[in-house]
């Protein structure tokens, strides 16, 4: 049978103390092609992965020393986009599932179909492509700045890289914050285009009046504090690629502008009589509806269809959980760096929090709040009330009725105080109590009236 050639070229790292079974997956995996480097403790492989970084990782689960679970816990902290893939026996199985949402790649039940493990490897190399951390190739170094490990992200590039060969004109959807700019980038870099300026603009975020002139140039003495002639967003991208953010938010009248440039491929700068030939590729992106903004006299049919020659959506950050834990870890790196920070990642119930929590602001919320958690974290691995707090999910706080009872009455009379600058007499009355009561009660919680009086007043506007 002629080996399958799958795996030329990519490094598999194999991690077992089984010496049979090593030397048989490295025969299986050398035969299809692959570079297989082998180890029997974790301790060893993460050492070889230091030196020499592999595209995925395959590990039994029962390892001598730490187990696979702990290597794949390194393995995060250090290299978020390595694949690791665990081999378990039948009572580790609840582990490695329990793994998968902490994000490693997959698990494979022993005894194993070989061909179902090639499969796993072939999955894994597709989904992370710059997994090894060699900092790219050319065949990864477009997308490097993209991190994920979800079948719909790998779809996604893809698509994203066959376009970027044309030179179509490409509308990238999706909600706020899942990465448009981004994606749009990295269609650059894959493109002919990639020694050209990339330029970007959001085309929501500059007033009318400012944005023609952004966009198209003017000369001197066009407007009113036009005192010398300036060049626009296209005559800057030139030979390169103008991304249009959040395209659907274009006023009309520049609609009709920019649908002029396309068509004849040359811009008049505001103020000017003749008219500058430019060569750009346009990207647009939008999180609006255009089909329902065209129904609604919005956006201008023939400019839709000229930038929608082909178009990517962007899934939802809730719709690839999958890639919240190797994002986490990849964020986590960035914002210790840029504080000076010694913290590794998150505690396994901080990590679970962010896997599972909503993420209505997508790729973006979770940038901040792993922001957040890292700045205020004092330990290594940043623990879960931090991230509740970055979540801003409430925490309910488990009391005793009579615990209960005993702070609201403390947090009632200290607003009474407050609010009569310790008078005892105007307080009882509006608690409804005699006066020999209410001091009963100031004298259970160690409270005096003296408290609030005087220097009180500064106490009550707090």
């Amino acid at each position: 049978m002629k080996p399958d050639m799958t795996g030329k070229g990519r490094h598999i790292l194999v991690v077992d103390d089984d010496e049979d079974l090593l030397r048989l997956l490295s025969m299986r995996l050398n035969a299809w092609g692959f570079s297989v480097t082998t180890a029997a403790t974790a301790e060893e492989a993460l050492s070889k992965i230091a030196v020499e970084p592999p595209h995925v990782v395959v590990s039994d689960v029962r390892l001598p020393g730490k187990d696979g679970l702990a290597l794949f816990e390194e393995v995060r902290m250090t290299r978020p986009t390595l694949p690791v893939i665990l081999l378990t026996a039948h009572g580790s199985i609840p582990d490695a599932v329990q793994a998968t949402s902490r994000g490693v790649f997959g698990y494979l039940t022993k005894p194993f179909d070989s061909r179902v493990l090639l499969e796993k490897i072939k999955q894994a190399l597709q989904l992370s492509p710059a997994a090894s951390g060699h900092g790219g190739g050319d065949d990864v170094a477009w997308c490097a700045d993209i991190v994920y490990r979800s079948a719909s992200m790998a779809d996604l590039l893809e698509e994203a890289r066959l376009v970027a060969a044309s030179d179509a004109s490409v509308l990238i959807r999706g909600e706020s914050g899942t990465g448009k700019e981004m994606l749009a980038k990295a269609i650059h870099q894959a493109s002919l285009r990639a020694k050209a300026p990339f330029v970007a603009i959001n085309c929501g975020a500059i007033p009318e009046q400012l944005l023609e002139s952004e966009l198209f140039g003017h000369v001197k003495g066009a407007f009113t504090g036009a005192g010398n002639a300036r060049a626009g967003l296209f005559q800057a991208a030139d030979g390169g690629t103008l991304f249009l953010d959040e395209i659907g938010d274009m006023p009309l009248a520049l609609q009709v502008k920019l649908l002029r440039v396309l068509q004849e491929r040359a811009v008049r700068p505001l103020g000017a009589i003749r008219v500058e030939p430019v060569n750009v590729r346009v990207l647009s992106a939008t999180h609006r509806n255009l089909e329902a903004a065209m129904a609604d006299g919005q956006f201008r049919e023939d400019l839709y269809y000229r930038l929608d020659v082909v178009t990517l959506v962007l899934p939802r950050l809730e719709d690839r959980r999958e890639d919240i834990p190797v994002l986490a870890s990849h964020f986590i790196q960035q914002v210790a760096g840029k504080y000076g920070k010694d913290v590794s990642g998150f505690a396994p119930e901080a990590l679970e929090a962010l896997a599972t929590a909503a993420w209505p602001g997508n790729v973006r919320q979770l940038y901040n709040v792993v922001e957040q958690s890292c700045a205020l974290t004092t330990t290594p691995l940043v623990p879960l009330p931090l991230v509740q707090r970055a979540l801003r999910v409430p925490t309910l706080e488990a009391l005793s009725y009579a615990e209960a009872k005993q702070r609201f009455e403390r947090n009632y009379l200290v607003q009474l105080l407050k609010l009569t600058n310790g008078n005892v007499a105007d307080s009882a009355r509006i608690a409804d109590r005699n006066r020999t009561e209410f001091y009963r009660l100031l004298q259970r919680y160690n409270l005096t009236p003296a408290m609030f009086r005087g220097e009180g007043d500064g106490l009550a506007g707090k």
